[in-house]
Parts: structure tokens; C-alpha cells; sequence
């Protein structure tokens, strides 16, 4: 949901970066921050987080996203979460509808014997992201539980995996409780009194209207987003060597038979995707003549180039090198067509 990132365009103003330059280098289009049904690529986004980390010197910026969020920026779930009963009852939309909001991390509901543990599962590779990404989510969640429940609720514990930074003090000023660095996961455990009491801005007649706007919005993404959501990310890791549909249900925030599910749902199979994205990405690469026929058999993930043209043989009758030189022999006909007549 490209509005969330609206968050971050305010959290860049707040260090006085001028954030239009910055969101165009990194190909974002403004204009998209303020359509909720618009769809932000999650490697331009880690990537303006990256810029951002790198441009403020305080490694703990992200917790500031809690000054900079608004309902309206979640859209429709924004609006569910405020009329939720409890904050149980909103914590269960989130994790339901987590998907609308973005690709990358999810998050699950465990009671724990000290209180409910609201787990983030954030499989970014970069730690200096991962970091900055666990600091803007967690941060404005539990605004949002303050927003609801009051603002004197503190977490009974949050955990963080990264090792403990150099000044903590501004993680125990924000969540004012206990936390622990080097932990196994990225949890924030809430009281279960605090989670089980009503609240006042419950409203079930217009929670139960937005659950069934959001459950519309996750069906047509489901549909609609999964087989491009997969293809970009099997664009990230081909170079890396073989991948598995693990990995990438893994990197959606999913289970391997989730993924499987909602591919077969839009049509596809996990090795017809892989095998059509290699062939679209062989036979773009292959157009360019300063590519090495070795080097695209690495980034496609071959792992010999003979495995390779027996598989663009298959793709486009012919071997990579012949079908490079009939586009050369094209390309030069068209050139001399083109000529004028002297």
C-alpha cells in the first residue's frame, strides 16, 4: 500500500532531507503516496530506507516514525483498527490484512505466560535495513495501541535480534520497558489485561463494514499480485544460484503451500513461473551484444551454460549464440533499409 510510505516521506522531512530528489532516485513516484491501492516496489523502499540510514546519524531514526504516522496512512485498516473492540480484537485485522500494507515482513499473534507477543517477521537480508524497517513498524504499532488503549500503555518486554547498539537509552525512553538485544526474535509483548479490555472507540457495525472492504482488497490482491510479486523476486535471486519455492514464500511472508495455493489459484505452477521468468530475462539479455553468453547462464541461475542452451533451445528454437546473431543480421537489414538512397 503505497500510502504507508507516506510515514517514511515524513520521517525524511523531519532531519530536514528534502525528500522529492530522494524518492526520484530511487524511482518512486510521489503522486503514488496518496493512492491506497497502489503498489510501491519493496527493493525501491528498502533502498530509500538504506539512503536514509546512511544520510542520519542516529541509528535509532526509525522510532521517530511513531510521530509520523496517521490512521489514514493504513487506509481502510487504519480506520478497522480504530473502531476495533479491544486491542486484540485490531491486532487480529492487522495480522489478517497485514499483506495490503506490504510484502516483505508479517507479523503473528502468540499469548505468551507474561502477555501477548506480537511478533515481526522481517526476512531482509540487510541488517542496517532490517533495523531501520523493525524500528518504523514496531514503533508506530505501539502508537497505535496508545492511540487506542491510552497513552500511559507500556509493553511488558520487546525483543530485538540485532546486538545491543551503543546508546539504548532512546529504545528504553519510547517503549519505556525492558528491552533485549541479541533476542531469537523481533516481539513486542503486551499485557493481556491492557489487550483484553474494551475500548471506548469500538464500534462493531463499522469494524464488521471495513473487514469486508479488506477482505475484498486481499482477494483481487491475491489474484492479481502474486505472480508479479513472485517473478521480482526470483528477478533478486536467479543471479544467487538456484532457488526454491521455500525461499521466496519465505521472502512474501508465507508458507511454501500458501505460495503453491495461490499460484495454482492465478493459473501458474512455482517451475512454470520460474521457467517464463528465465525466458523473458534470457531473451532481453540476450539482445544486448556486451553480454557474455557466460555471464547470463550465472544470472539466470544455471549452473552450466549447457544447461542453459538446452533450455533457450527449448524457449526459442534455436542456441543463444545463433539467435544473437539472426537479431544482429536484423537489426542490420533494418539499418539499411532505413538509408536513404544516395
Amino acid at each position: 500500500m503505497a500510502t504507508c510510505i507516506q510515514v517514511v516521506e515524513k520521517l525524511i522531512g523531519r532531519f530536514g532531507i528534502e525528500a522529492g530528489p530522494l524518492f526520484a532516485q530511487h524511482g518512486i513516484d510521489r503522486g503514488l503516496l496518496s493512492d491506497p491501492s497502489a503498489r510501491l516496489s519493496q527493493d525501491a523502499i528498502d533502498a530509500l530506507v538504506r539512503d536514509l540510514a546512511a544520510r542520519v546519524p542516529d541509528p535509532a531514526f526509525g522510532l521517530l516514525a511513531a510521530e509520523c504516522w496517521h490512521p489514514g496512512s493504513l487506509g481502510a485498516l487504519g480506520h478497522a483498527w480504530l473502531a476495533s473492540s479491544t486491542l486484540r480484537r485490531g491486532l487480529e485485522r492487522l495480522q489478517r490484512y497485514w499483506q495490503l500494507l506490504g510484502q516483505r515482513t508479517a507479523i503473528t499473534l502468540r499469548d505468551d505466560a507474561d502477555g501477548l507477543a506480537v511478533v515481526l517477521r522481517n526476512p531482509r537480508s540487510d541488517p542496517v535495513v532490517a533495523a531501520a524497517i523493525t524500528d518504523i513498524e514496531f514503533s508506530v504499532l505501539l502508537d497505535m495501541c496508545r492511540m487506542n488503549a491510552g497513552r500511559d500503555l507500556n509493553p511488558v518486554q520487546v525483543r530485538l535480534i540485532r546486538p545491543e547498539p551503543l546508546a539504548t537509552a532512546p529504545y528504553s525512553a519510547f517503549f519505556r520497558c525492558p528491552v533485549r538485544f541479541g533476542a531469537a526474535e523481533r516481539a513486542i509483548v503486551l499485557p493481556r489485561a491492557a489487550v483484553d479490555a474494551p475500548l471506548a472507540t469500538g464500534n462493531r457495525q463499522i469494524a464488521g463494514l471495513l473487514d469486508r472492504m479488506l477482505a475484498e482488497d486481499l482477494a483481487r490482491l491475491d489474484r492479481s499480485d502474486v505472480v508479479a510479486r513472485c517473478r521480482a523476486q526470483l528477478h533478486r535471486r536467479l543471479a544467487s544460484g538456484e532457488v526454491t519455492a521455500t525461499q521466496v514464500a519465505s521472502d512474501l511472508a508465507m508458507s511454501r503451500r500458501t505460495l503453491h495455493r495461490k499460484l495454482a489459484d492465478a493459473g501458474t505452477t512455482w517451475q512454470q513461473l520460474v521457467d517464463a521468468t528465465r525466458r523473458d530475462m534470457a531473451l532481453r539479455m540476450i539482445e544486448d551484444p556486451r553480454r557474455a553468453i557466460g555471464e547470463i547462464t550465472f544470472e539466470l541461475g544455471f549452473s552450466q551454460q549447457s544447461a542453459f542452451a538446452r533450455a533457450f533451445r527449448r524457449w526459442a528454437g534455436t542456441s543463444p549464440t545463433q539467435y544473437r546473431e539472426s537479431l544482429a543480421a536484423a537489426r542490420g537489414a533494418a539499418v539499411r533499409t532505413a538509408q536513404p538512397a544516395l
